[in-house]
């Protein structure tokens, strides 16, 4: 390179970090889904309110598993946000996700407020149809960060922007919980109240940046990987901060000044990762290298496959046999990072080990949440709920934190995701054994606290497996088909719990302060009402387990291959 292009890329290298900032914007784009992720996982405070909404509506354990269902249910509509996005501007689509979760939670709120004989009693129905409204708002909001991270981040760093992002949406229940201590505590409504109203202040704080999000950003992205590692190392030490002290302080119930001085500090720490992108704002380092733009990678180019071209593959596949090929690898992914359509992806076998894996994982993990209440409640432990909440809800946290190792370890440890992926199953069926064949105090803690953490690591890892095993640009339209089997698990495995529930229960008169109605409820208290369910839901994830293993066998060697041809790649452009 002579000093004429050494200059030339100089310039175009200090253009990047600081004269147009371009680096300044994708930090704060980063800070902004951060933001919006952790107070919009409004579904993960249900059990908080809702044995309050069970009493108000006057209905079964059954018609309540229905309304959670129903915001799983709106994740089946997630394929919306897609659609709208290619009509309308990403800041409208977030305005209009909390314009939608905020008409849905004033109508579940107005629902409580019907116990004073004033307002009139709204119908079923209509709470039903306000429940799937949140639930697709929930999914909206989810897009609406997913593409901000795809647009500001390269491809080799994105699975750690995507990561941490989704890893903050598992903390929603803890800081709810701190803004009821603090406003209104031992009181169902406010939860309501809170989820109508925080996602609407937050997507108004963040729309300047969401403003600055633009679609030819990702192309002009060519910071060295190393760089990127650095400052997300910073960010995720920052968050692990967040999470123990949510841990410590958000798991005991707090009143008063004591509620406000811990809110206040948690609010502090989520601000604290706005000092990255003001230091990159500031910063006049230079961060890139010549080789970044003699030689870009092609996974950076969402046009072009991951690892290695659809040729080339055929041609090596070719070569292995038509007859092996037909019969043993019908079906599976042997490349990563290839793009599947809706129907190629359906014919997949590995996608429906995928799916299982899912299906019998995480979901019942989700499903767990909704019923903890419940839970709670049936054990004489209802005075704990706040604490239950937060210890889910923290340990979710730390499992999607934990989602990202394999990013920070690729350079030490190659090992398949989808192997993390069984990995993180594993503790699943054992909480949900322990769960059932013990009936200890601290029993509880210790299974909400594992189930939270695998479910939360499945969660934030599915976005980055789906991309790799079946292709970044079709990653909105397949994660969507994904999901669908949230509110079928939701269906099936809160209809389990609830049968269980009734069947153990005995028959209560509750009189309907809005109406004077006496109303009959079932009830039910003891180790009985959820210990057949627990052991059902242990051996579902067994089955998920299963099916993760099965994947992780059959994806290993597309895993294995893409490793060398990347450190291929490195040594060609080093």
């Amino acid at each position: 390179m002579d000093d004429d292009d050494r200059c030339e890329w100089r310039g175009r290298s200090n253009a990047h970090v600081g004269g147009d900032g371009r680096e300044w914007r994708r930090w704060s784009a980063l800070v902004a889904t951060v933001w919006i992720q952790a107070v919009t996982g409004t579904n993960f405070d249900f059990s908080a309110y809702s044995s309050a909404l069970k009493s108000s509506l006057g209905v079964s354990q059954q018609s309540l598993n229905y309304l959670a269902t129903a915001s799983d249910l709106g994740k089946a509509f997630g394929w919306s946000s897609g659609l709208a996005l290619l009509y309308m501007p990403l800041p409208a689509v977030l305005l209009l996700s909390a314009a939608l979760g905020l008409a849905a939670y004033v109508v579940q709120y107005c629902v409580l407020l019907s116990s004073s004989p004033s307002p009139p009693a709204i119908p079923y129905p209509v709470v039903f149809l306000a429940c799937l409204v949140a639930g697709c708002s929930i999914c909206w909001f989810n897009t609406v960060c997913f593409v901000v991270c795809t647009r500001s981040f390269s491809a080799s760093s994105r699975p750690l922007a995507l990561s941490l992002s989704t890893s903050f949406n598992g903390l929603s229940a803890a800081f709810y919980t701190l803004f009821a201590n603090a406003l209104a505590p031992y009181t169902a409504s406010v939860y309501l109240l809170l989820n109508a109203i925080l996602p609407l202040a937050i997507s108004l704080l963040a729309l300047p940046v969401i403003l600055l999000c633009r679609q030819q950003d990702r192309h002009n992205l060519h910071s060295k990987p190393e760089h990127d590692e650095r400052v997300f190392l910073g960010f995720y030490i920052l968050a692990v901060v967040t999470g123990v002290y949510l841990v410590i302080l958000g798991s005991f119930t707090s009143t008063g000044s004591t509620a406000w001085i811990v809110l206040s500090g948690a609010m502090a720490l989520l601000a604290l990762p706005l000092i990255i992108p003001a230091a990159s704002c500031c910063s006049d380092v230079d961060i890139s290298g010549p080789e970044d733009y003699a030689m870009p990678l092609n996974n950076d180019d969402p046009q072009k496959p991951l690892l290695i071209s659809n040729d080339q593959y055929q041609s090596e596949y070719q070569l292995q046999g038509c007859c092996y090929g037909t019969i043993l690898e019908k079906g599976r992914v042997l490349v990563l990072g290839e793009e599947h359509s809706a129907k190629r992806l359906l014919r997949c076998v590995d996608f429906w080990l995928y799916y299982t894996a899912y299906f019998c994982g995480a979901t019942v993990g989700l499903v767990y949440s909704n019923n903890l209440g419940q839970i709670a409640q049936s054990l004489h432990r209802q005075s704990e709920l706040t604490m239950l909440l937060a210890v889910y809800s923290s340990c979710s946290f730390f499992g999607r934190l934990l989602s990202a190792l394999p990013e920070f370890l690729h350079r030490k440890v190659s090992f398949a995701r989808t192997g993390w992926l069984a990995a993180a199953l594993v503790p699943m069926p054992m909480a949900f054994f322990l769960l059932w064949n013990s009936e200890g105090q601290n029993t509880l803690v210790a299974g909400t606290a594992l189930i939270g953490l695998s479910s939360g690591f499945i969660f934030a890892a599915a976005v980055s497996v789906t991309a790799e095993l079946f292709g970044p640009n079709s990653i909105g339209m397949n994660h969507n088909i994904l999901i669908t089997n949230i509110p079928l698990g939701s269906l099936l495995y809160g209809q389990i719990a609830a049968l269980v529930y009734d069947a153990n229960g005995l028959r209560k008169m509750v009189q309907d302060n809005g109406t004077g109605r006496v109303e009959t409820m079932i009830v039910c208290m003891g180790a009985r009402c959820y210990s057949t369910t627990f052991l059902v839901w242990g051996c579902i994830t067994l089955l998920g387990l299963a099916s993760s293993i099965a994947l992780f066998f059959r994806t290993r060697q597309a895993y294995a291959d893409g490793q060398s041809s990347f450190k291929h790649r490195s040594q060609v452009s080093s």
